[in-house]
C-alpha cells in the first residue's frame, strides 16, 4: 500500500503529460482516515469516469452495532450514508459531475455504493479525472482525491459527524415499512394507503411531492384498517383488500395517481415523500398495452385464440405485437414471474382488448372476434390463480359486475361505492361457485413456465458485455431491449444491473431451466454473495441497485433473440 504523499508525487509528476499518465494511479493508498483504493481509471476525459473506493476499518466509522446487525438494518444505513455522500460531494467538488456516489430516488434500494461489511464501510465512487484537452491536471486531481474525498468521507462516513437522530429516524422508517408489507397477506390485503399520504406529484417529470394544495389521504371508513409497527407507533389508513378493486371518478379527481402510487409502493419511500405509508405487496406488476414489442413463446389462447391467419396462440410469437397481443403476453407473463396483484389504467390499455359492449357483441358475433376481453378474464385470474386486480376505469362501467369493491376518488378523497356499483348492475358478480358451474375447465390451467433454449442469450457477434442505455434500455448484442414501458423500474442503477444479470443468465440457461428457475437462481446468488457478485470486476462493482425479478423477466421478454423450446 502506498502512502499519500506517493499519491501527490505521482500527480505533481504527471501534471501537463498525456491523459494515459492517468493509469500510474492504479493501487491502493493509505490516506490517514480511509484506505484510497482507485480501481479502473478511465482511458481519456470523455470515457465514463474512473472508479475509486474509500475503505474505513468499521471501529473507524463508530457506526453502531444495533444499527447494522440485520440485512434490513444494512440496507437502510447505506442508504443514509449514499444520501450524505452525494449530497456532500455535490457541495464540496463545486461540480456535482465530478466526484459521484450515485444519485439516490425517493426510494430506498439495496445498492452497491456504500457496502457495509463485518469488519468495514466502502464507499463507492466515480471520479472524472480533469485535464485540459487531453493533458492530465495533477494538481487539480490532488485537490480532488487528497482533499475533496476526504472532507466527504469524513462528514458523511463518521457517525460522530452524522445526525444520529435523522440515521435513526431513517432505519426505524425502512423496518416500519418492510413489517407493514410483511402483514399485508395475512391481513387478506394487496396494499395499504395510510391516511394522510400525499400522493399526487410536483410534475409530471418530478418524482418529489407537490408542495402546495395537495389534498391528504383519507380512506372510507369501510376500508380502514391500522396496523402496530415494530416502532410502537400504530398506522391507519385505507387496506386494498385481495381481489378485484375498481377504481373511478372524474377525470384528473386523481384515479391514475392513486395507481401510481400504488405502483411506486412495492418500494420503500424515504421520509417526507408523502407516499412513506403507501405499501403494496413487493409482486405487484404494472400491466399495459405496449405496441411493437417483442413475444417470445407465451400461451396468450386464454385472451386471444382462433385467429384469421391460423396463428398459433398457445405459443405464440411475434416481433412486433400489437396492443391487444403486447397486453395479454403482460398479463401472461406476470403470473409466470410469480405475481399476486395486477395494476392497470384503462388509459394505457388496448380497449378493444379490455372490453366489448353489448352492441358490438351483437354485431359481430363472438365466433368471429378472437379476442376474450379481460372483463371475462380478471375473475377467473384471481379465482384460479389467486392473481388480483386494482383497474382504474374512467370511460365504462363494464367491471362492476365482476369488482369486489369499487372505490371512487372525488376530488382526491376516496368513496366506497361498491353497492352503489352493484346496484345499477344487472346484479352482484358472480360468486366463485356460479362461475366454475358456467365452465367445465379451468381458464389458465397453470401459470406458464418456459423453457429457454441453450445458447438464447449467446447471440452470434455478441463480443462485449451487456450494457444499460439509462434507465430504459440495455444494449444487448446489437440488439437494444427496450424496457421504456416497464414502469416499475425507477432507478438507472437498476437497469445497469439488470444488463449484468442477463450477463450471468447466459450461463444458466442450459435448455433444461425454465425462465424462472434461472432467475431465482441469480437472485439466490444475490441473497448469499451481495450485489457485487453481479460485477465482473473485482473491486469496484459500479453503481448498481438491486431490481425485482419482474423487472429482469420483463427485459428477458422483450430481448428479441429469445428462444423457446418448450412450456412446463
Amino acid at each position: 500500500m502506498r502512502t499519500r504523499q506517493a499519491l501527490e508525487r505521482t500527480l505533481a509528476s504527471i501534471d501537463g503529460r498525456g491523459y494515459g499518465s492517468y493509469k500510474q494511479l492504479h493501487g491502493t493508498y493509505d490516506l490517514g482516515l480511509f484506505r484510497l483504493a482507485v480501481d479502473h481509471v478511465q482511458v481519456d476525459p470523455y470515457a465514463p469516469p474512473s472508479k475509486a473506493r474509500a475503505i474505513l476499518d468499521l471501529d473507524t466509522t463508530g457506526l453502531p452495532a444495533d444499527l447494522i446487525d440485520t440485512a434490513r438494518k444494512r440496507v437502510a444505513v447505506s442508504d443514509f450514508l449514499t444520501r450524505r455522500c452525494h449530497e456532500a460531494a455535490r457541495k464540496g467538488a463545486g461540480d456535482d459531475r465530478a466526484v459521484s456516489f450515485g444519485a439516490p430516488g425517493q426510494e430506498v434500494l439495496p445498492r452497491t455504493s456504500v457496502l457495509i461489511a463485518d469488519d468495514r464501510v466502502e464507499a463507492r465512487f466515480e471520479v472524472a479525472l480533469p485535464a485540459k484537452g487531453r493533458r492530465v491536471l495533477g494538481r487539480v486531481a490532488a485537490d480532488i482525491l487528497t482533499g475533496t474525498v476526504p472532507r466527504i468521507v469524513e462528514s458523511s462516513l463518521r457517525y460522530a459527524r452524522l445526525d444520529a437522530e435523522a440515521l435513526r429516524a431513517h432505519v426505524e422508517l425502512h423496518l416500519d415499512q418492510e413489517h407493514l408489507r410483511s402483514r399485508l397477506a395475512e391481513r387478506g390485503l394487496v396494499a395499504f394507503v395510510g391516511d394522510g399520504a400525499i400522493l399526487p406529484r410536483r410534475s409530471g417529470d418530478s418524482d418529489l411531492p407537490m408542495s402546495d394544495g395537495a389534498t391528504p389521504f383519507a380512506g372510507p371508513d369501510s376500508l380502514r384498517v391500522s396496523f402496530d409497527l415494530p416502532s410502537g407507533r400504530t398506522i391507519t389508513g385505507m387496506g386494498v383488500p385481495e381481489g378485484v378493486t375498481v377504481v373511478v371518478g372524474g377525470g384528473y379527481h386523481g384515479k391514475s395517481t392513486l395507481l401510481r402510487a400504488l405502483e411506486r409502493g412495492v418500494y420503500p419511500h424515504v421520509s417526507g415523500d408523502g407516499r412513506e405509508w403507501v405499501v403494496t405487496r413487493h409482486d405487484a406488476v404494472t400491466i399495459r398495452a405496449e405496441d411493437g414489442r417483442a413475444v417470445t413463446g407465451v400461451n396468450i389462447s386464454p385472451f386471444i385464440t382462433d385467429l384469421p391467419s391460423g396463428t398459433d396462440t398457445t405459443r405464440f410469437t411475434t416481433t412486433n405485437a400489437s396492443g391487444s397481443t403486447s397486453q395479454a403476453a403482460n398479463l401472461v407473463e406476470a403470473p409466470e414471474a410469480g405475481t399476486s396483484l395486477l395494476l392497470i389504467d384503462e388509459d394505457t390499455s388496448a380497449t378493444n382488448f379490455m372490453i366489448r359492449d353489448e352492441l358490438m357483441r351483437e354485431l359481430i358475433p363472438a365466433d368471429r372476434e378472437p379476442i376474450t376481453p379481460f372483463v371475462d378474464r380478471i375473475r377467473p385470474l384471481y379465482e384460479e390463480l389467486g392473481v388480483s386486480t386494482v383497474l382504474v376505469a374512467g370511460g365504462s362501467g363494464a367491471f362492476f359486475a365482476v369488482a369486489d369493491q369499487v372505490v371512487a376518488l372525488d376530488a382526491y378523497t376516496p368513496h366506497d361505492v361498491t353497492d352503489a356499483a352493484h346496484a345499477i348492475t344487472d346484479g352482484p358478480r358472480e360468486t366463485p361457485e356460479q362461475h366454475r358451474a358456467d365452465r367445465s375447465a379451468r381458464v389458465f390451467a397453470h401459470a406458464a413456465r418456459r423453457v429457454p433454449t441453450a445458447g438464447s442469450l449467446r447471440p452470434r457477434g455478441k463480443t462485449k458485455p451487456a450494457k444499460a442505455r439509462g434507465r430504459t434500455a440495455v444494449q444487448y448484442g446489437t440488439q437494444t431491449i427496450d424496457l421504456s414501458a416497464v414502469a416499475q423500474l425507477v432507478d438507472p442503477a437498476q437497469t445497469t444491473a439488470i444488463a449484468h444479470i442477463l450477463d450471468r443468465l447466459a450461463d444458466l440457461l442450459d435448455g433444461r431451466r425454465t425462465l424462472h428457475e434461472a432467475v431465482d437462481e441469480i437472485y439466490e446468488r444475490i441473497e448469499r454473495d451481495g450485489l457485487d457478485a453481479l460485477s465482473p470486476h473485482s473491486g469496484h462493482p459500479g453503481h448498481l441497485a438491486l431490481p425485482r425479478r419482474h423487472e429482469v423477466h420483463a427485459a428477458l421478454n422483450r430481448y428479441r433473440g429469445l428462444s423457446i423450446v418448450s412450456q412446463t
